[in-house]
């Protein structure tokens, strides 16, 4: 099965200033590679052929690297915006897009299996798929619960609240493009509310092994300190 991709890396990186002034943030460096080389090779591992890099902000910096994939195997193409487009709205620069194809943030770091999320959605005939990953937040004050006198009812040390996010991961039907407008920007936010107002829910996938968002400087720290003792289960030996 010949499998697709597109890899939104026009953002400029600004929660990791000030290193991206001088590199794009898809090329920030997880040890011995940028983090968007260690997804190039995630996906040609598993069988990604073609894979379209959707970029902007530093865009000659990234073409220079990568070029035209034969490093890693697999054709590699660029669609470049010249006006901010949001995450979504890239795909409608994009005139050859298969029936179905994966698109994902070029600064993600996971151990998901990339065919398999591939293939069970094509296999389901689904619209939109969201690959989606339970993350725990922590209030860091007393929480106050109050009645209509403003007298306490009840109260949370530091409570902690478990969430379903969004893995910046998507599996997308080439019917999604009828909902999204050209030369605008328009983000997954906007498609995910088009979609429940037209009936049209998204499915969501959820995972339950690694994952982080190198774009927060926590993560970025965290897969630094991760990355060697784990390289193998990310790219192979």
């Amino acid at each position: 099965m010949s499998r697709r991709a597109v890899i939104l890396a026009g953002g400029r990186g600004t929660r990791l200033r000030p290193y991206t002034v001088v590199l794009p943030k898809p090329l920030m460096p997880i040890g011995e590679y940028p983090i968007l080389e260690v997804i190039v090779r995630q996906l040609s591992r598993a069988g990604f052929d073609h894979i379209t890099m959707a970029v902007n902000h530093q865009a000659e910096i990234i073409k220079a690297f990568f070029v035209h994939g034969e490093r890693w195997g697999v054709r590699i193409d660029y669609s470049q915006e010249f006006q901010p487009l949001g995450t979504m709205g890239p795909l409608t620069l994009i005139s050859d897009l298969p029936s179905h194809f994966l698109v994902m943030n070029g600064d993600v770091l996971s151990d998901l299996d990339y065919a398999s999320f591939h293939d069970e959605h094509v296999e389901r005939g689904e619209l939109f798929t969201i690959s989606s990953m339970s993350r725990e937040h922590q209030i860091d004050y007393g929480v106050l619960e109050t009645n209509d006198a403003q007298r306490l009812a009840g109260f949370r040390e530091k409570p902690k609240t478990r969430y379903q996010v969004s893995m910046g991961i998507y599996m997308v039907s080439s019917l999604v493009l009828e909902y999204i407008p050209r030369d605008t920007a328009y983000g997954f936010d906007n498609l995910m509310l088009d979609l429940l107002a037209a009936q049209q829910p998204a499915r969501v996938s959820p995972f339950d092994g690694y994952w982080l968002d190198i774009g927060r400087p926590d993560d970025y720290a965290r897969a630094i300190d991760e990355f060697e003792a784990m390289k193998e289960r990310f790219i192979g030996a």
